[in-house]
């Protein structure tokens, strides 16, 4: 089997921390398209029209490793086209992404809550990604791994693309040590500490994840840390790293997370949905600042695999629903 010519480096440079999209044309085995524009025109028509895929070609939107295209090119299979998409507008998130850590090879950030950390349906250039990247000077920055956008707190970024595979390999590989705080009720009735092991599972479209019966996928150890009138710190401290998984098992507890929109504390997953789903999506008009998800990414602690050394970090933010902390 014959093997792909490496990719190209993109020849358009980022546009507000936001690398363009590149797209590779498909085989044509039938001659559907005797150009590149007839292609561009049948692949993205549908979304914004075909007169704007026409401008976009006319005003150089469009580039290949030759430089600007217009569209009459004849069409050839496998050959790179780049182009950026145009950004809505988002609502900025009014608080500033901290750096813990910054070296040759990583940037460790405190991620605020609210704020996506990667580039992804209507959270684009309102990202921690985008803002390091313009902010630090770093357009080869890259996430070792994702915080939920409403959870605060540590977040691994790598530096230099050849140093990515050994860093993402220790979160895919489990060596990671990670210690999330949450402030939740206390209920003097639920054991602790515990470990709680279950299946969950998260359907592509719903925004709520749930347990269900199976082969166990999730392991979260829960213990109080203390306890101040009717709520409790918690200290959680996950062994694998499903989605919400420490949101599913402290709601899983009876213990939901102080702001949580998804998990607000028993019902079915559809009540959970109708509740919270338009918050956790981001909707600008679900937004409540005043009242972030009391879920804190706390540290980080591991061997570095460049140079061996371990390696621990901690956030300096702060859960602002406990009594007598400082607003993170």
């Amino acid at each position: 089997m014959r093997r792909r010519s490496p990719v190209p480096p993109a020849p358009l440079p980022q546009r507000d921390g936001i690398d363009p999209v590149r797209i590779r044309l498909p085989a044509d085995p039938d001659g559907a398209w005797g150009t590149v524009g007839e292609h561009l025109v049948a692949r993205f028509g549908g979304a914004i029209g075909a007169g704007r895929v026409a401008q976009m070609l006319r005003t150089g939107r469009f580039v290949g490793v030759e430089g600007a295209l217009s569209g009459g090119e004849p069409y050839r299979a496998g050959r790179y086209v780049w182009f950026h998409r145009d950004f809505a507008p988002e609502a900025r998130v009014p608080f500033e992404v901290r750096i813990v850590h910054r070296d040759e090879r990583i940037v460790i950030a405190d991620k605020p809550h609210f704020l996506a950390t990667t580039p992804r349906g209507q959270h684009i250039t309102e990202t921690a990604l985008a803002r390091l990247r313009r902010e630090l000077g770093l357009p080869a920055l890259q996430p070792a791994h994702r915080l939920d956008r409403l959870t605060a707190g540590l977040v691994l970024c790598v530096v230099r693309p050849e140093d990515r595979g050994a860093y993402q390999g220790l979160f895919g590989g489990r060596r990671v040590r990670k210690e999330y705080e949450a402030v939740a009720r206390y209920d003097e009735g639920v054991a602790l500490p515990v470990t709680v092991r279950s299946r969950i599972v998260k359907e592509r479209g719903v925004p709520a994840a749930r347990e269900v019966p199976g082969a166990v996928n999730a392991e979260s150890r829960i213990e109080l840390v203390e306890r101040r009138g009717g709520l409790g710190r918690y200290r959680l401290l996950p062994a694998t790293g499903r989605t919400h998984q420490l949101r599913v098992h402290m709601n899983g507890l009876g213990l939901p997370i102080l702001h949580d929109p998804l998990y607000p504390g028993g019902g079915d997953a559809a009540g959970a949905e109708e509740a919270g789903g338009a918050a956790e999506a981001g909707g600008a008009a679900a937004e409540d600042f005043g009242a972030p998800l009391q879920l804190l990414a706390r540290a980080l602690e591991f061997r570095d695999p460049v140079d061996g050394r371990e390696r621990r970090f901690e956030s300096g933010l702060r859960l602002a629903a406990w009594p007598g902390a400082a607003a993170g």
